[in-house]
């Protein structure tokens, strides 16, 4: 088995986080640091260990599980933080811990918002494919004035100061206060730290960032740090956002 699936399979991240980790420098088999992601292992005879805790495997059918967590700010979009910062598997309640499930994507450490969290293997891929990526809204508080100009850079598509492209992001002013000006935006592509970026080049700051949506999941009124089981309805349309059967 890959050591991605691995660690996926054993619920400690989703494949993508699993080669970040790689990355990092922090998984090691049978003693050794892997530094390749197309490593693959023999579950329960190899010894996986993740910032030097033992991965475990179980053939224990697990039961699937979605959620919608409002992610407070100072947590990470991880199941293991090698800097021992809190995750969000750490903020969930204790009858959905053990349940093998990883988040689906990432906000950054001082955003907010909805994230979805699943054990399903299958939708997440999904979700975290370019082929079925799914629209994402987020409301944007900046420090001072922002215009109609600045925006109009958003619409039509801009250069990163790093060199990426972007695509055409939809966005409009929702109300200016207190000195500071409150956008909504919304994001067809996964560049990392996007928003950020987009308002760094135009010399403004960001306040608050905070997803309000994926696709056809809303967060309503979930407070910070709340979390909930999706909806049959809701879990329906996620389904065939993405193409898939459900199960």
């Amino acid at each position: 088995m890959r050591i991605n699936k691995a660690l996926a399979f054993a619920g400690v991240c989703s494949r993508r986080a699993a080669d970040d980790l790689i990355a990092q420098g922090v998984v090691f088999v049978n003693g050794e640091k892997i530094e390749e992601p197309g490593v693959k292992i023999i579950p329960n005879t190899d010894v996986l260990e993740v910032n030097a805790e033992r991965v475990s495997f179980t053939t224990e059918k697990v039961e699937p599980l979605y959620l919608l967590l409002n992610k407070p700010v100072q947590t990470v979009c991880t199941a293991n933080d090698p800097e021992g910062r809190p995750t969000v598997l750490d903020i969930i309640p204790e009858k959905f811990k053990g349940k093998r499930i990883f988040p689906v994507g990432r906000l950054d450490f001082f955003s907010t918002g909805l994230l979805i969290l699943t054990n399903d293997g299958e939708l997440t891929h999904r979700l975290t494919h370019p082929k079925w990526h799914q629209n994402k809204v987020y409301r944007v508080r900046v420090r001072g004035e922002v215009s109609e100009q600045d925006l109009e850079k958003f619409r039509k598509g801009m250069t990163l100061e790093e060199g990426e492209k972007l695509a055409p992001v939809e966005c409009k002013i929702l109300a200016h206060d207190e000195g500071n000006t409150r956008v909504e935006m919304v994001l067809t592509q996964g560049i990392n730290r996007q928003i950020r970026r987009m308002f760094r080049d135009i010399g403004l700051t960001i306040l608050n960032l905070h997803r309000v949506k994926i696709g056809p999941i809303q967060i309503g009124e979930l407070g910070k740090g709340e979390s909930r089981e999706l909806t049959q309805e809701e879990l329906a349309l996620l389904y065939e956002a993405t193409g898939l059967t459900q199960k």
